[in-house]
């Protein structure tokens, strides 16, 4: 098989992963003020869920909220019909006991599943470092992979693909989220840091590990193309990747099944990283080097 060759092919599947998350970016903007569905660890407010004694609308409760100078209040049904997670403006231990009293008088007792308050300004400071540290680990990817690979023509094209596909997980990721938070209300928390940098790390490991066998094999096969040696490489470490990709996905996907509701999105988020670095790390990092080194991003058209 002629993976890089039919780069057209790989590079449109990436494609087709993150046009979704992309068109909903816009949407978002335009409707809701910002690209992304932040939680509010990252904007500041108060997420409270509760669950009744009986089935009931979220409408019916967010009308409580908006009848006590709530407007911007959202509610949504999560785990069942009794139950609903409302997000609204940070409020003090006051404002909170004179909503739970009109939650009790429209519907009768419930139950507190979950409750935190961030500030605004805790909030912005959180996007800040979240933002700082994507940079800053992709930053020194790039420098460490061109300098690692310096005895190599063009070290720089290296460390370049490798933040290119590490840009692409994280893309995918955020297609992802962006469809479950139009199908489940799903939201960017804190934790999508830890999950796309943990996605990072397995994804330029992956990455590195391909690198450097195309390193060795410029030195053994002097007479290739750089394509010739590229693909080889590819097909002598794609089984690697793949096994030890899976043996992580095997506990990830039993976490999901069986762990609790907290850490879902955490792990549905990971598990959607890791299988999406898999993937860029041999159909996106290595094929664009070569798409680089020839001057054709698609490659001919013909099948080697």
């Amino acid at each position: 098989m002629n993976i890089v060759e039919r780069r057209r092919i790989w590079f449109l599947i990436s494609l087709v992963a993150i046009l979704p998350g992309l068109l909903f970016m816009i949407w978002h903007q335009v409707s809701q003020g910002t690209p992304l569905p932040l939680a509010i660890d990252y904007t500041g407010g108060t997420q409270w869920e509760v669950r009744f004694q009986q089935d009931v609308a979220p409408t019916d409760v967010r009308a409580v909220f908006v009848e006590a100078g709530y407007p911007d209040t959202t509610a949504f049904h999560v785990e069942d019909n009794q139950t609903v997670q409302l997000k609204f403006k940070t409020i003090d231990t006051a404002q909170k006991e004179q909503l739970a009293a009109k939650l009790t008088e429209r519907f009768g007792p419930f139950e507190e599943r979950l409750y935190r308050s961030i500030g605004p300004t805790i909030g912005a400071e959180v996007s800040r470092a979240a933002l700082l540290a994507v940079i800053a680990a992709s930053v020194l990817i790039l420098i460490y992979i061109a300098l690692a690979f310096r005895e190599v023509p063009h070290p720089f094209r290296y460390g370049t693909a490798a933040v290119v596909a590490l840009i692409h997980d994280v893309l995918v990721t955020i297609s992802f989220l962006s469809i479950m938070n139009l199908i489940a209300g799903w939201e960017i928390d804190a934790l999508f840091l830890t999950a796309a940098l943990t996605v990072i790390g397995f994804s330029v490991n992956d990455t590195i590990v391909i690198f450097d066998r195309i390193r060795e094999n410029l030195r053994v096969h002097r007479g290739e193309t750089f394509a010739t040696v590229t693909n080889r490489s590819l097909i002598e470490t794609a089984q690697r990747s793949i096994a030890t990709q899976v043996t992580a996905l095997l506990v990830l996907v039993a976490i999901l099944l069986f762990g609790g509701a907290t850490l879902k999105i955490f792990m549905a988020t990971l598990v959607v990283g890791l299988v999406s670095g898999t993937y860029s790390s041999i159909f996106t990092a290595a094929p664009l080097v070569v798409a680089w080194e020839e001057g054709s991003l698609l490659g001919r058209s013909e099948e080697a």
